[in-house]
């Protein structure tokens, strides 16, 4: 079947969100005449940047939808604020004549944001309260439900990114500097290869038990100084500024996994693989990346340090592990993914509309799909698919590629697949 483009308008909004003086920014992308995919409007959000024009706003309205990219009204707010920030969206879209139904895109940590948000608002805000988080969800309000949720190249969800950074070769919690040699991931002595490291089991054994260990002392001391605020006995009545060194949750900052690109690289079952011919097969799904990260970042402040507050910290960053936490070439265990509602497995588990998920086979979150999808057992109509070669912006990821043009369009692979699924009848379209 030829797909249909269709030209597109887009229109700036800055909508409405109680206490804040700028509300959140958005723009409209849409069909110059809307028809019948027109009445689905798709919210593309990250937890933790502008998203005003990610190339999914674009590449879905010229298929026919609406799409709203928006920006959180304060990246360095609580994950609490920011499920507010996609209730101010959906508001505004579902005000919009001709709009039936609304749509949820997560990428990346966007993933993190929309699965807490779905599982909020289906279950309400108390399903973040219970005794197994670190830290009790803000009284919220009513949240309106999405109609379905696509989870596009999620990350591991953002606790588990941000312990995935954690240098454990640090030896101070006030310091960058002084790491331990033998956990040093950047010595040649321990394995490291700047054109691709190959470490050994037990160097990866002990690398990711000091890990675990590390996040969990991390947790204790944040809680330690949340029970110090909530007592009265703070350094401020409301939060406090917690500092991590090696701890920054940026792609460069991801530790292990990046240099030694056997680990987290295939999937444990067959799923289907979109290729660039327009096929599919149905297989164990490989990773095609390439090793990142040539350099540490531990000793810098700017850009390798954790800059945030006890509450945010515990709400948007944090995730507990068991003594077993690890990860091999296909599996991540020892995560307890319902400890915290910044984890995207764990917000899924009690979620029930209707879900996309999809992986980018040269980026190393692709595994996350495959994740998820096993952490779903409320959703009855839920899909996952790869696409090969694309890295995790959805581009295609040119450094892996064996002759040029191997991967084709990976943009327009991914978001023909996307409009299928949107599309398809009797799922959000009689």
């Amino acid at each position: 079947m030829k797909e249909q483009y269709y030209p597109i308008k887009y229109s700036y909004a800055s909508l409405e969100k109680p206490g804040t003086w700028h509300g959140v920014q958005s723009l409209l992308f849409e069909p110059v005449e809307p028809e019948e995919k027109g009445q689905i409007a798709i919210i593309v959000m990250h937890s933790d940047g502008d998203h005003l024009a990610p190339p999914a706003a674009a590449e879905l309205a010229k298929r026919g939808y609406r799409a709203l990219g928006a920006a959180v009204s304060d990246r360095d707010n609580p994950l609490d604020e920011k499920l507010l920030d996609v209730k101010a969206c959906s508001d505004y879209l579902r005000q919009i004549p001709g709009v039936e139904k609304v749509i949820t895109l997560g990428h990346s940590g966007g993933a993190t944001l929309m699965s807490a948000y779905q599982n909020a608002a289906e279950n309400g805000v108390q399903a973040f309260q219970g005794p197994e988080k670190l830290i009790k969800c803000s009284d919220l309000g009513e949240l309106p439900p999405a109609d379905g949720v696509m989870l596009l190249d999620s990350n591991y969800g953002n606790g588990v990114m941000t312990l995935l950074s954690l240098d454990p070769a640090v030896t101070k919690e006030d310091s960058g500097e002084g790491l331990d040699p033998e956990l040093d991931l950047f010595k040649p002595a321990n394995g490291y290869d700047p054109q691709g490291s190959t470490y050994s089991d037990e160097f990866i054994r002990k690398y990711q038990k000091a890990q675990g260990e590390r996040n969990n002392r991390l947790i204790e001391a944040a809680l330690e100084r949340l029970h110090a605020i909530e007592s009265g006995k703070g350094k401020y009545a409301d939060d406090e500024p917690f500092i991590v060194p090696g701890g920054a949750q940026n792609a460069f900052n991801n530790k292990l996994f990046p240099q030694d690109i056997r680990l987290l690289s295939r999937t444990r079952k067959a799923w289907p693989l979109l290729h660039p011919d327009g096929s599919m097969t149905t297989q164990v799904i490989p990773c095609v990346r390439r090793a990142k990260n040539d350099k540490p970042f531990t000793a810098l402040y700017r850009a390798g340090a954790i800059k945030s507050t006890v509450r945010t910290y515990l709400n948007s960053s944090a995730v507990r592990t068991t003594a077993d936490f690890g990860y091999n070439e296909d599996s991540m265990y020892g995560v307890e993914w319902l400890s915290s509602y910044s984890c995207t497995p764990g917000n899924m588990q009690d979620v029930s509309a209707p879900t996309l998920l999809m992986g980018m086979t040269g980026g190393y979150e692709f595994l996350a799909a495959e994740i998820i999808h096993e952490n779903t057992p409320k959703i009855a109509d839920k899909t996952i698919a790869f696409v090969e070669g694309a890295s995790h912006g959805f581009f295609p990821a040119r450094e892996s590629e064996v002759y040029p043009g191997q991967f084709g369009d990976t943009i327009k692979t991914m978001f023909d697949y996307v409009d299928r699924w949107l599309s398809q009848k009797g799922r959000f379209i009689e």
